[in-house]
């Protein structure tokens, strides 16, 4: 990604050896490097918000892009493992309506449907008419997508832990609190993305 106008990229120059960024590329590209740079170029302009969502988005890219390997090397997809993960939080029996399933995935109705269908010709999960009647159905775990998911998950978390022993417990704890609440406020200012 292409450093942008506004210092939010990684850029693709400057690397070090092992193909690495340098020590002193590093330093010139951090959040408070970019933002002395804009404040230097253009006096007044707020800049404040450059050193917490630059490296925000930083961090965004380098969790999803290690934790695509660990699933590749799991044998699943992200869209998989979402679904599965939440017929599995949902506790015994793991099966949730597929309403259910759109509300607690936070994607479409039809992204739903194919993600089921999917897993369904993979042996993940079955479908079967809602005993509630009406024409919902309802979605569960097979034994085998029970074991994908269970593999799945320890393999990811296992991998996330790892990746943010650099903060001490507490550091953990301030961070997620300040995450959450940043979070929260931009819900309800701007609403969820899309």
């Amino acid at each position: 990604m292409a450093e942008t106008g506004a210092g939010t990229g990684a850029g693709s120059g400057g690397r070090g050896e092992g193909g690495g960024l340098s020590a002193e590329d590093l330093a010139g590209r951090s959040a408070a490097a970019i933002a002395a740079a804009w404040q230097r170029e253009r006096p007044g302009v707020p800049t404040d918000s450059i050193e917490i969502v630059t490296p925000i988005w930083r961090l965004a890219k380098l969790f999803a892009d290690d934790r695509n390997r660990v699933l590749r090397a799991a044998g699943i997809d992200a869209a998989t493992l979402d679904l599965l993960a939440v017929l599995r939080r949902s506790g015994p029996p793991y099966e949730l309506t597929t309403r259910e399933l759109t509300r607690r995935t936070l994607v479409t109705a039809g992204a739903v449907s194919q993600r089921v269908a999917r897993a369904e010709r993979e042996g993940l999960v079955r479908r079967s008419p809602d005993p509630a009647g009406g024409r919902a159905v309802l979605v569960a775990l097979t034994p085998d997508g029970h074991a994908l998911v269970e593999r799945s998950v320890d393999a990811v978390l296992g991998r996330e832990s790892d990746l943010v022993t650099g903060l001490s417990p507490a550091e953990r704890g301030q961070l997620a609190g300040l995450l959450d609440r940043l979070l929260t406020d931009l819900h309800g200012r701007i609403g969820p993305s899309d």
